[in-house]
Order: C-alpha cells, then sequence, then structure tokens
C-alpha cells in the first residue's frame, strides 16, 4: 500500500525508508533550503518549510507498477489536500535505476510522463469535471483525476541544462488548482512574486526561461506543454494526451 508522508514523518524515521528513498528526499530538502542556489518556485519552498507538503514514492518507473502507486496515492491525495494549508502540494519521487539514468533521454521520461497521466485518465473512478474541456490543446484544459484540478510538474535525471526540472530521479510536484488560484487572488502580490519566481528561474537555469511557461486561463496558454519542458528551447507540437482521451470516449 502506498504511504503519504509529512517531511516529520521522513525525517524522524529514515529507517523506514528504503535507501534510494532517503536519498532522494534527502536531495529534495537540500535543493529546496538552499540558501546559494534558490529554487525558482518560492511557494515550493514556503510549503518546504511550513511543512504542507505531502510526499509518496512510485515503484520502478520501468514496470506498469508505477502508474498504480500514483494513481492510489493521488486518489488519496485528493481526499486530505485541503486540510494540509494553503501552500498544499504533493511530490511523488519515483524510482529511476541506475540503469535508466545512464540511458535514458528526456524524450523517453516524457513518454513515461504522458503515459502515466493516461492511465490515471483512463482508470479515474469520477467523471472528468463538466467545465474542463477535454481537449488539451484549449486553453482551459488542464489535467483533472478524481473531480479535482492540478498542474502538474515533471524532473528528471536527464534534463541537465534546465537546472528547475532537473533531479537525480523522476519526480513529480502535483498542485491543486484551488492552491494556485488562492495565490492569484491578490494581483499585485502575485506579479511581484512572479517577477521574482522569473528572476530566480533566469539565474537558477543555464539558459532562458522556456517559452512555453505562461499563465493559466490566457490565450494562447497550454498547461500540458508546461507540464514537462524539454531541455532545450523546443516545444512539442503535440499533446499526447489528447489522443488517447479522444480513443476512450470514442468507444
Amino acid at each position: 500500500m502506498t504511504t503519504l508522508y509529512t517531511k516529520e514523518t521522513l525525517e524522524e524515521n529514515p529507517t523506514s525508508l528504503q535507501a534510494w528513498e532517503r536519498e532522494v528526499f534527502t536531495r529534495f530538502s537540500e535543493k529546496l533550503s538552499s540558501k546559494k542556489a534558490l529554487f525558482p518556485c518560492i511557494p515550493a519552498t514556503q510549503g518546504f518549510a511550513l511543512n504542507q507538503i505531502r510526499y509518496g514514492f512510485l515503484r520502478d518507473i520501468r514496470t506498469d507498477e508505477s502508474a498504480q502507486d500514483l494513481k492510489e496515492l493521488l486518489a488519496r491525495y485528493t481526499k486530505i489536500s485541503r486540510s494540509t494549508g494553503k501552500y498544499a502540494s504533493l511530490i511523488v519521487f519515483a524510482e529511476t535505476p541506475e540503469d535508466a539514468v545512464k540511458t535514458y533521454k528526456v524524450e523517453d521520461y516524457y513518454t513515461w510522463f504522458w503515459k502515466t497521466l493516461n492511465t490515471l485518465a483512463q482508470e479515474d473512478e469520477k467523471e472528468w469535471p463538466m467545465h474542463i474541456p477535454k481537449d488539451a490543446n484549449d486553453p482551459s484544459w488542464e489535467f483533472c483525476f478524481h473531480g479535482e484540478r492540478y498542474f502538474m510538474y515533471c524532473a528528471t535525471p536527464a534534463h541537465k541544462r534546465r537546472q528547475s526540472r532537473s533531479f537525480p530521479c523522476v519526480m513529480l510536484a502535483i498542485t491543486p488548482r484551488w492552491v494556485l488560484e488562492t495565490f492569484n487572488a491578490t494581483k499585485q502580490k502575485s506579479q511581484r512574486v512572479q517577477e521574482a519566481i522569473r528572476k530566480r528561474l533566469v539565474a537558477y537555469d543555464s539558459l532562458e526561461p522556456h517559452q512555453d511557461l505562461n499563465v493559466y486561463g490566457t490565450e494562447n496558454n497550454y498547461e500540458w506543454k508546461q507540464y514537462f519542458l524539454t531541455d532545450d528551447e523546443t516545444s512539442h507540437a503535440k499533446c499526447p494526451f489528447e489522443h488517447l482521451w479522444k480513443e476512450k470516449h470514442s468507444k
């Protein structure tokens, strides 16, 4: 059975984890708390400091079990997220064996990521929210699961230039839309923080912020493009989720 952890439980009971789980959580803690290389996402650093983030682990990304683990974790998280604080988020670390780290390219992780999201959508026990388009190329589209809207972020070992998307194992940061709506409720404050995030991003990465980074709901913004950024300036033209979604609902 998959487990949702708090920062305190992970720090106080490290022996309950596998070696790779202890290692990646330590690396994550260092990444979010570093005073020299400030992690760009300010709300994430605040959520980490305030212990409002929840954590989970997935089995080997080369197996079908990883998607099933995520399905179970996200279903459980959806039920409790609103009680964890205004900086709520779910961080998921997926076991990424050394041979995968050595051989997988960014596109291999991209394939895994969208295959996993498709599995979640196809096996979701709840209906897709009526007010959210089913076409990923609609600016109002975003990933939904168990009736909740989520922003998905993926980091991988293959990302090198874009350090904001680099991590020793596959890592997902899953943030409920209501968190982002609350954060953006005060326009002036939101703009200041977004400017600060962008400034940090420029300093953190070895290339300019990706062209696909945008604001949800604005014209020509596509959320799916922001979930998994390339490690260069290129952009994917079609969303892998769209085709499988249509296939599911055409039966």
